[in-house]
C-alpha cells in the first residue's frame, strides 16, 4: 500500500467517524428510551436542547424551542392513546412563546398522566411547559425559570417600567410602541400559564403565582430551584429516574448532529388492561 492509498484511508475514515458515531449515539438513546417506556408503561419524548457546532465552520449555536418542536412533541401526543400516560424530558433554554404554549395545551388536555423530567435545567418557555405537567420531576439542583416575556434583548417588564417613570415627551416612539407590545405580551403570557396552572391549583392560586413568574419579578435567567418551586405550589418532587440521567449523557456538549431536538419511538402507543400496547 502505497502513501496516498494510506492517505486517502485516513481522509475517507476521518470522513465516517462522525457518522458512525452519530449512528451509534441514536441507537443507544432510542434502546434508553425504550427501556424508560417498558419500565414506565408511558410514551417517552425528548425535547432537549444542547449547544450545536456547524459542521464545516465550526462555531457554536444555541438552539431553543421552535416550531418545529411543537409539531414533532404534538404529532407524538397525537399518535399516543388518550389514556397513555407521557414523560416528556426537558433540557432547554427556552424558546418561542408560541411553541412553547402549543406544546403546554397539548399536555394540559391529554387525559393520561403527563410527567415533566427536568434533570438539569427547562427555563423560561420550558417553564411554560412544565406548568402543564401532572407532575414535575426535578434533581435537587435542577432549575426552572421566570416566564416573563422578552421582547428581543429587552424584558417586557423593563420597557414598561421605563415608560412609567421617565417624562413620555423624553421617550422615543420605538420604546413607547416595545411597552405597549410588552404589556399585552405579558398579559397574554400570565392569562397561559393561569390556564394551565388551574390544572393543579385553584385559580386564585393560578393567578398569583402566573403574576409572580410572568411579571419581572425576577430576572429571567433567575433559577428556581426544586425546593423554591414546591413552595410556589408546583407539583414537584426529587425522585428522579437513573435512567432519565444516563439517557442525558447520550447528548454529549456539543452535539453534532442535525435535526430537531424532540425525540421519540415513532409507532402508536395505546394502554390497555394495564399494560402497555405498540
Amino acid at each position: 500500500m502505497t502513501i496516498i492509498n494510506i492517505f486517502w484511508l485516513f481522509i475517507i475514515i476521518s470522513a465516517l467517524q462522525p457518522v458512525l458515531h452519530r449512528h451509534f449515539l441514536d441507537s443507544m438513546r432510542k434502546r434508553k428510551i425504550a427501556q424508560i417506556e417498558q419500565k414506565r408503561r408511558t410514551r417517552v419524548i425528548l425535547l432537549v436542547h444542547r449547544q450545536e457546532t456547524m459542521n464545516l465552520l465550526g462555531f457554536p449555536l444555541m438552539r431553543y424551542i421552535d416550531v418545529n418542536d411543537s409539531e414533532e412533541v404534538l404529532r407524538a401526543i397525537q399518535m399516543t392513546d388518550d389514556e397513555m400516560p407521557i414523560d416528556i424530558v426537558l433540557h432547554t433554554p427556552g424558546g418561542l412563546v408560541l411553541a412553547a404554549l402549543q406544546i403546554a395545551r397539548a399536555i394540559k388536555n391529554h387525559k393520561g398522566k403527563v410527567t415533566v423530567f427536568v434533570p438539569h435545567y427547562a427555563m423560561s418557555g420550558g417553564t411554560l411547559i412544565a406548568l402543564a405537567a401532572d407532575e414535575i420531576v426535578m434533581c435537587k439542583h435542577s432549575v426552572l425559570g421566570p416566564i416573563d416575556p422578552q421582547l428581543g434583548q429587552m424584558p417586557a417588564a423593563s420597557l414598561i417600567k421605563v415608560v412609567e417613570t421617565k417624562p413620555i415627551s423624553e421617550i422615543d416612539d420605538e420604546t413607547l410602541v416595545l411597552a405597549d407590545i410588552g404589556r399585552k405580551a405579558i398579559q397574554q403570557v400570565e392569562d397561559a400559564a393561569v390556564e394551565l396552572l388551574s390544572k393543579n391549583m385553584d385559580e386564585k392560586k393560578a393567578r398569583d403565582l402566573a403574576k409572580k413568574l410572568a411579571t419581572g419579578t425576577w430576572t429571567h435567567d433567575y433559577p428556581i430551584s426544586a425546593e423554591e418551586a414546591l413552595s410556589l405550589g408546583l407539583p414537584v418532587n426529587t425522585e428522579m429516574l437513573k435512567e432519565v440521567l444516563e439517557l442525558m449523557t447520550l447528548y454529549p456538549q456539543p452535539v453534532r448532529r442535525q435535526g430537531g431536538g424532540v425525540e421519540y419511538l415513532p409507532v402508536p402507543h395505546y394502554r390497555q388492561n394495564g399494560k402497555q400496547h405498540k
